[in-house]
């Protein structure tokens, strides 16, 4: 949406709902009216807290937490100080596209680094209810696209892959406690498909409202209300 000085801002989640139908990408977008919204999930929110202070023990021993050590191809970005300051949305890492005068920003959990190659590899959490299934992880291709433009933007370049770190509830036991599973997914990303999205989406926003996505359930929802 236009801001007060005219820009348009954007982010992974706003450009998911571009990707999954770009008519209710620009009714939220050029007109200010978005999609009902749920009860926010606080688990996922607490547990997201909680996974950060955990690896942070660990960045500050220059470790990764064991059940990741020797899967996945990084160690922990080492500024602690400067990563809290990506992960909040005040401070976020930003790109403003100079063909289409949008700015994407997006919060990081956390940063993955090949010092050696100095290469940057973004680090996702997600807690879920089940298993991972294989292909699930294409769900977050355009989030971790976005984080890849986000550091080649701000001049620490991507690896080429970023990782979906599964947590999985396995087992409750005497004193609340609870066993999670961490399943770490390996997956390619491409900046220059995040900016290709970032310019459609931006000159869908400055343009008429797009037909009714078919297969959106609230575009259904709301057709009683709002026509082509």
């Amino acid at each position: 949406m236009k801001s007060k000085d005219g820009k348009i801002r954007l982010s992974p989640s706003t450009l998911n709902v571009f990707l999954e139908c770009p008519k209710c990408f620009w009714l939220d977008q050029a007109k200010g009216i978005g999609r009902p919204r749920g009860i926010f999930p606080s688990l996922p929110g607490g547990m997201d807290l909680l996974i950060k202070k955990y690896f942070d023990k660990y960045r500050a021993l220059g470790k990764l937490p064991p059940e990741l050590d020797g899967k996945i191809e990084a160690e922990l970005f080492p500024d602690n100080e400067l990563l809290n300051k990506w992960r909040s949305w005040r401070s976020a890492l930003a790109y403003e596209d100079p063909e289409s005068g949008a700015i994407l920003s997006g919060m990081l959990d956390d940063l993955g680094v090949l010092p050696a190659k100095k290469l940057y590899v973004p680090l996702d959490y997600k807690t879920r209810g089940f298993d991972v299934k294989e292909g699930g992880e294409s769900f977050y291709q355009n989030q971790l696209n976005c984080y890849a433009l986000l550091l080649r933007e701000n001049g620490m370049k991507p690896a080429g892959y970023a990782y979906l770190l599964y947590y999985i509830p396995k087992e409750v036991a005497e004193g609340g406690m609870t066993r999670f599973d961490v399943v770490p997914k390996r997956v390619a990303v491409d900046a220059d498909a995040a900016l290709k999205t970032v310019r459609d989406a931006a000159a869908l926003i400055q343009g008429p409202m797009p037909a009714r996505h078919m297969e959106c359930e609230y575009c259904v929802w709301a057709g009683a209300y709002i026509h082509d």
